[in-house]
């Protein structure tokens, strides 16, 4: 795969861990958006704990992309769908350990009514090997 991080001062910066955007080439993953269920347990885990439901879904996206051969310096884009706005620095905190800002993919991320299970949050992606 080539990757190459795309940013202009044309445009506004990242409020976040991620970049404007990403050049990339090569055969594409689509992640389904992943929320806090553990595997084992099959049922949501930290019900009440935003950083602690991130780092499963993190962990669930770790998992589906090591599957199809890929990592977290694959991903291009990803989506966070959160149920609290006011939560959006929380998630940042947890995800930056997976996606440094100078590599990180881009990012859209919006407060939605409700999600599957009541999580608190979600994330999909797309990664390219």
């Amino acid at each position: 795969m080539t990757r190459q991080v795309i940013n202009t001062e044309q445009a506004p910066a990242p409020v976040g861990p991620y970049n404007q955007a990403i050049a990339a080439s090569g055969q594409m993953i689509f992640v389904a958006g992943q929320i806090a269920i553990d595997p084992q347990l099959g049922d949501v885990v930290y019900t009440d704990d935003v950083k602690k439901q991130t780092e499963q879904v993190l962990a669930n996206l770790e998992a589906i992309l090591k599957a199809a051969g890929a990592t977290f310096a694959d991903v291009v884009k990803t989506t966070v769908f959160l149920a609290d706005m006011n939560d959006f620095a929380a998630v940042n905190a947890v995800y930056a350990q997976y996606f440094p800002e100078n590599t990180a993919p881009a990012r859209a991320c919006v407060q939605v009514s409700r999600l599957p299970k009541d999580v608190l949050v979600e994330i999909d992606c797309i990664a390219v090997i």
